[in-house]
């Protein structure tokens, strides 16, 4: 890391490897920092062989000295985050935790919510994994959100809790026509012991955060999701409900870094993605199952299948912009070995017209088809293989590999400047 802030976020739809390049880099960070999301995303980290499912906690947990930050724009479920704690714990691993008094908590009824949500959006949804996140974002608007400081207060916890909890047991059980159970007291008790038992790590992290950058320290900034789920500039409606763009660092965090900062857009060497929507280079059949097989591409929060396609350039050229990406981190070079060629898409063609940059309209994303390039694959690698090329660098590459990735900052703009070539923390190679 050759700057003090650094931030990583996805270049894709999501699930494009964020953890490991978060673990990679975190070991020289004194703060990780979940700047948004919640536990609707997951990171899978492997470390020594040993396979950690994160969803709230940020990636650097794993490292002793580094100081994980839950930051404010994050939406934390208090019940699913003391478990992580407890997995974490009984594995040998005691996180050196912040969260912010200002992160707004997901609630029963906003799960709820979220259910009747889904099924109204029917086919304009984003295949919800159904926990609660559109519904608290929608709460923190509305403003009788719930923030994780008030469940250090038990009489404004109360009143606050009165009005969230009326407005949506109301839309729950009078438009949605569901069943809510659970009383307004029941959820109060319970949630003040969840305060109890993270009070130790709640503190006001955007002052915390701030001194640490006057003390010159090292911030690394992790997103969760990816590009063309940004509710502003992604796929909308078929989105998240926080920006996860590189732009949102400020307001998720509570600092204003007025420095520069290097913005690495993670991407796979394939497409990937957990949802509904269109996706223009989506593989079918036996083709997108083998790859999807030989990647294990399974959702790490919901272990539903993921749809797989060939690399798009044109989303990857809206992240290089919008997110002002500075490097592009490849993961999963290693799963395309062995195919004798590989396909790109660098172009769309709608309705006639080849375009090169993501269509704002829906109706034009769904009428989009893919022009490809077709480039020489590389063939399988052996696990001596792997060790001997990031032991070597970038140089000990296939040619293939090689022009793959050239033909992609060619095309984007931007340089690949971290390559993975298996999923371990070790399998990584850094270009300089």
């Amino acid at each position: 890391m050759d700057r003090q802030v650094t931030v990583i976020v996805g270049a894709q739809w999501g699930d494009e490897g964020k953890g490991k390049v978060t673990d990679f880099f975190a070991g020289e960070s004194n703060y990780v920092v979940r700047f948004q999301g919640g536990n609707n995303a997951g990171h899978t980290l492997v470390v020594n062989n040993e396979v950690y499912k994160l969803h709230l906690m940020p990636s650097g947990v794993l490292y002793p000295n580094t100081i994980s930050v839950i930051g404010n724009g994050v939406m934390v479920d208090p019940k699913v985050l003391l478990q992580e704690i407890s997995e974490l714990t009984t594995r040998g691993i005691q996180p050196n935790l912040r969260i912010s008094e200002r992160a707004h908590v997901i609630m029963p009824y906003h799960i709820a919510m979220d259910e009747g949500l889904s099924s109204h959006q029917d086919n304009l949804g984003a295949g919800s994994t159904k926990r609660g996140i559109a519904p608290v974002c929608a709460d923190k608007m509305y403003r009788h959100g719930i923030r994780v400081g008030d469940l250090l207060e038990p009489e404004m916890f109360k009143e606050k809790l009165a009005k969230a909890y009326d407005f949506n047991v109301s839309i729950i059980k009078k438009v949605f026509g569901l069943p809510f159970e659970q009383s307004v007291d029941d959820i109060y008790n319970e949630y003040l012991g969840y305060g109890e038992k993270i009070k130790q790590y709640i503190t006001d992290t955007e002052v915390l955060l701030s001194d640490a950058y006057r003390a010159n320290k090292k911030i690394l900034l992790e997103g969760a999701q990816g590009m063309s789920l940004d509710p502003d500039h992604g796929v909308y409606p078929h989105t998240t409900s926080t920006n996860n763009t590189a732009g949102f660092v400020e307001t998720g965090s509570g600092v204003g870094y007025n420095c520069i900062k290097k913005n690495i857009g993670v991407a796979k060497a394939y497409v990937s993605r957990v949802g509904i929507s269109p996706f223009p280079t989506e593989l079918l059949g036996d083709d997108g199952q083998k790859l999807r097989d030989k990647g294990n591409e399974y959702g790490t929060t919901t272990g539903r299948p993921r749809r797989v396609g060939w690399m798009d350039l044109v989303q990857l050229r809206q992240s290089v912009r919008v997110s002002g990406l500075t490097d592009i981190a490849i993961t999963k070079l290693d799963i395309l070995a062995g195919l004798g060629e590989i396909k790109i898409c660098v172009a769309y063609d709608i309705d006639g017209q080849r375009v090169t940059e993501m269509p704002a309209s829906l109706s034009k994303f769904r009428n989009a088809k893919p022009i490809y390039e077709t480039l020489p694959g590389w063939s399988d690698m052996t696990a001596d293989e792997v060790l001997t090329m990031t032991k070597d660098g970038y140089d000990s590459l296939p040619q293939t590999i090689k022009n793959y990735i050239e033909f992609i900052e060619k095309e984007v703009q931007c340089r690949v400047t971290i390559i993975s070539i298996g999923p371990g923390r070790e399998q990584t190679i850094i270009r300089e």
